[in-house]
């Protein structure tokens, strides 16, 4: 692929946003209308209780040159769960799609653990007033663990097509103790369907993208557009341990295509992104989105510090 990089395009830290947010724009997703494109993503709050961080989707609104920024979210987008629920301390990420007249979202909820870091699951919402704010289903997810998914199922993302909803989302397959930090943990991409967006059928267990890495590789946020008569597929992936301290072991964008959603042949030297030198991603790539814009093709992506400065934009230029 032949990619025009536009840039760092946000930063969270030249901005006021909601929630007290005051650092993080990780895991850019589009809606896009008529003469702008709305970003949503995942910024953080310090909770003033004990000092650790809440997880909150904002959005920015920008020209379709990505150049302006017409507008920021003053507003809650979406609030947390409640006490003991799968969203009670954060959402990231959320994707939005329109379903007809229906802007639809999915969102990955997470909770602190004592024995490990976090739990995630995959809620749902809709839209009432052109995204600008969701109402959820229930207090509930739409899809969480099971016998063999056993934890970590989040990073939903939907395409709908034929008149069935296709999911690509994460799993995790175990937790590493690991005397060094704090517990790892590993997870794969899966798939699942639905006829209404709501009730899913998994194929339990599978792991559709193969490893580069090794076994522990962590694969994360699948993103998928259908161009050049194929499905695409855009994800990150790192080591499951020293990817804090050592870059080389930290996130990079993963790329697969496919010809009918469920079989995927990986090629990550197809993609041909490269790194920049001593700039916001010149460590890491990391939390993509695919989408299309006025015939054009962008991707989204953050870079160092896993979008703790925001998040860039590239342009594809060819296949």
């Amino acid at each position: 692929m032949n990619w025009k990089k536009h840039g760092k395009i946000f930063d969270p830290t030249e901005h006021k946003l909601a929630n007290n947010c005051l650092e993080f724009a990780q895991s850019p997703q589009t809606l896009v209308f008529n003469d702008f494109v709305r970003i949503y993503f995942s910024t953080r709050e310090v909770d003033s209780s004990n000092g650790k961080f809440l997880s909150h989707i904002s959005f920015v609104d920008v020209d379709k040159n990505f150049n302006s920024i017409l507008n920021i979210s003053k507003n809650q987008v979406i609030p947390l769960g409640k006490l003991g629920t799968f969203d009670e301390h954060g959402i990231f990420p959320i994707n939005v799609l329109r379903d007809g007249n229906r802007i639809l979202a999915y969102t990955c909820g997470w909770s602190r653990r004592t024995s490990v870091s976090v739990e995630t699951s995959i809620g749902f919402a809709i839209s009432n007033d052109d995204g600008l704010t969701f109402q959820k289903l229930g207090e509930g997810p739409i899809l969480t663990s099971s016998p063999k998914e056993p934890f970590l199922v989040g990073d939903g993302f939907v395409i709908i097509e034929n008149n069935t909803y296709h999911m690509w989302y994460m799993f995790g397959t175990k937790w590493i103790d690991n005397e060094e930090e704090e517990s790892a943990r590993v997870y794969k991409i899966g798939y699942a369907s639905s006829m209404d967006g709501v009730n899913w059928t998994k194929i339990e267990g599978k792991q559709i993208i193969p490893d580069k890495l090794n076994e522990n590789e962590c694969q994360a946020l699948p993103t998928v557009i259908f161009a050049d008569n194929k499905y695409h597929m855009f994800f990150c992936y790192r080591e499951a341990i020293g990817f804090r301290k050592d870059k080389n072991k930290g996130y990079k964008i993963g790329y697969a295509y496919s010809s009918d959603l469920k079989n995927w042949l990986r090629d990550d030297a197809l993609l041909n992104l490269d790194f920049s030198e001593g700039d916001w991603d010149s460590d890491m790539q990391c939390y993509p989105h695919v989408f299309k814009c006025d015939e054009k093709i962008y991707l989204l992506y953050n870079g160092n510090q896993f979008g703790k400065f925001g998040f860039g934009l590239a342009e594809l230029i060819s296949f």
